[in-house]
């Protein structure tokens, strides 16, 4: 960042000397020509005195330091003339917060991802240098879930997963993550972690009611039991086809509203309500 200053800022310079006398010791001052500085002339007891003063703002970054050549000159004849190098360095001031690549991430992690997995790495600049440059990483205000759920690396940036991931629980995550620098500007970005669905449950089938024992003459269509079938998973995962196994003489046959399953001997039906 740059060190900004004013036209009142100022600096002395060392006075020059002449060993001659009179006319010949009076001395002027020339300054290469540059639009941050000019020179001033203090007068003091002992003679005048130069002093390199800053004319506009100063920017770091753009640039870090400034050659400059201060000439004095003598009223002699001939005239003499000597020379100084001048060197400024711009000193650093934080004044550049740090900068994500972007403002929102999107990431995708399977339910069954180990914990350790790294999510995501992410990397912030700074344009300032030294410690107003160093970024640490960390979370923002978030859900305890989610802090209990992913911890983020304050030194790399990296996002990984601490806790077993459950679908069925929770589906999204939106992590508020903040790079700070050495002088404590602060910068945000989200992380939004979906998470994919594996097939890690089976179906579950519930009794609702039932009729026990069947009478031989019961009417063809009686409903004896109602069952309910459920599977935790989405998509495909969660799509659910019975089938009746044995020697019963049963079959399952279509339904607007639930696959049903008839009892051919005795003409009663089973339906399954998913």
């Amino acid at each position: 960042a740059g060190q900004s200053g004013s036209g009142t800022a100022s600096s002395s310079s060392e006075m020059a000397r002449d060993a001659d006398v009179g006319s010949n010791s009076l001395l002027t001052y020339e300054l290469t020509s540059n639009p941050s500085f000019a020179l001033a002339i203090k007068d003091s007891p002992d003679g005048s005195k130069p002093e390199l003063v800053l004319e506009r703002a100063l920017d770091r970054e753009k640039q870090s330091s400034f050659e400059l050549v201060l000439t004095a000159v003598d009223a002699g004849d001939p005239v003499r003339t000597g020379t100084v190098q001048i060197r400024v360095n711009v000193t650093d001031a934080n004044d550049n917060p740090p900068v994500f690549a972007q403002d929102r991430y999107r990431v995708s992690l399977r339910e069954d991802a180990p914990p350790g997995s790294e999510v995501l790495k992410l990397s912030a600049s700074d344009a300032d240098a030294g410690t107003n440059a160093r970024i640490t990483y960390g979370f923002g205000i978030m859900p305890f879930k989610a802090l209990e759920k992913f911890a983020v690396d304050s030194e790399t940036g990296s996002i990984k997963l601490q806790e077993a991931l459950d679908f069925e629980e929770a589906r999204t995550f939106s992590l508020d993550v903040e790079a700070k620098d050495g002088g404590g500007l602060v910068a945000h970005c989200k992380v939004e972690v979906e998470v994919l669905d594996v097939n890690d449950n089976p179906p579950e089938i519930t009794i609702l009611s039932h009729w026990n024992p069947v009478p031989e003459d019961t009417p063809v269509g009686t409903v004896v039991a109602l069952l309910k079938v459920r599977d935790r998973d989405s998509g495909e995962n969660g799509q659910v086809s019975c089938e009746l196994s044995g020697e019963a003489p049963l079959s399952i046959v279509a339904s607007s509203s639930a696959p049903v399953v008839i009892l051919r001997s005795l003409c009663w039906w089973l339906y399954f309500f998913l």
